[in-house]
């Protein structure tokens, strides 16, 4: 009986490495948070910095040149910036969905955990819980 209970241990684990690794832990997901407001930061002062030049070339212009000038310098500012918006709502929405991943597919290894007893159980709950960072 021990050793059933030991082979269905080491196949839980096993089984459970694998899934792990599709999964990042929580500080890597605030990790990614972070390096996505570090670049929106970084993607929006560029694109300041590209406008005021872009403006600066409108200057050497007359009449409707440089009102097409400084409209398309505006429309490639605006452009820049509501891309790095759409970019950080991403990098956002991906952290979220990792984060619910890892907590459903705790829940589906711990019902699995329900099929042992004893020591193996409480095994397979505390690698469940150190694998999805529970």
């Amino acid at each position: 009986m021990k050793l059933l209970t030991a082979v269905s241990a080491c196949a839980f684990a096993l089984m459970t490495m694998t899934c792990a690794n599709v999964y990042a832990d929580p500080q890597s997901v605030e990790a990614a948070e972070h390096q996505a407001k570090a670049d929106y930061k970084a993607a929006k002062k560029q694109a300041e910095a590209d406008y005021k030049a872009a403006k600066e070339q409108c200057k050497a212009l007359s009449g409707n040149e440089k009102d097409v000038c400084i409209k398309k310098a505006k429309a490639d500012y605006v452009t820049a910036k509501e891309d790095a918006k759409a970019g950080k709502k991403s990098a956002h929405a991906n952290a979220e969905a990792t984060e619910e991943k890892m907590e459903a597919q705790y829940k589906l290894e711990k019902e699995k955990c329900d099929a042992l007893s004893g020591e193996a159980k409480k095994a397979c709950i505390a690698n469940a819980k150190a694998t999805y960072k529970q």
